[in-house]
């Protein structure tokens, strides 16, 4: 099975046909797709202009897409570089039970879903490479009440999401599922009040 760097390297190939190039694109996605494979194709059509049923869109476009995700991968894989390194010296030190945030870093190890959106056609407007250094940024100071990715307060606690976890914050602003280690824990009780408050009134 082709890798990411083979399949980007078709998506450049000026060989190729446009309609495997497209082909090429959409399947990096299963190998990199921080709001999940449909909603972070839908991010990077609106983004570069590509109609998302458009079997043989412009070269440019796709470069255009295929380079904001690229810069994204570069963004997490050197996150996650620094994690692992981490966790090799807190085993080193005797640490060897992770914590809740090692917990939810390992369902997204790859960069699949770390910014998952269960909504395919909801999903932050900022380019890929933003939404994740927002993230990491966050990933790494003290929990807050707001969302890292978009900074609106308004995270409702979902059930039924299409993933593991099956239930967790979603941001009603821009749309992604927020890593529940970002928020603090009365950030995370509002958000099932509000779940609450929102099944009440249905």
């Amino acid at each position: 099975m082709a890798g990411f760097r083979s399949l980007a390297r078709q998506v450049r190939d000026p060989r190729a046909d446009l309609a495997l190039r497209r082909y090429s694109l959409r399947k990096c996605l299963e190998r990199f797709a921080p709001y999940g494979h449909r909603a972070t194709w839908d991010h990077l059509c609106a983004r570069h202009g590509i109609e998302p049923e458009d079997r043989a869109p412009e070269p440019a476009r796709l470069l255009g897409a295929l380079a904001e995700l690229e810069e994204a991968r570069a963004v997490w894989l050197a996150y996650e570089a620094g994690f692992a390194e981490r966790r090799r010296r807190e085993k080193h030190d005797g640490l060897r039970r992770p914590a809740a945030f090692d917990d939810w870093h390992r369902r997204t190890w790859g960069g699949n879903g770390v910014a998952r959106c269960e909504d395919p056609e909801n999903h932050p407007s900022a380019p890929l490479p933003v939404v994740l250094r927002r993230l990491i940024k966050a990933l790494g100071r003290e929990p807050g009440t707001s969302c890292p990715v978009c900074a609106e307060t308004g995270i409702v606690w979902r059930q039924g999401l299409d993933h593991e976890p099956s239930a967790g914050p979603v941001c009603t602003g821009c749309g992604v599922v927020v890593p529940p280690p970002v928020l603090t824990t009365g950030a995370l009780a509002k958000s099932r009040a509000l779940h609450r408050s929102l099944a009440s009134a249905a």
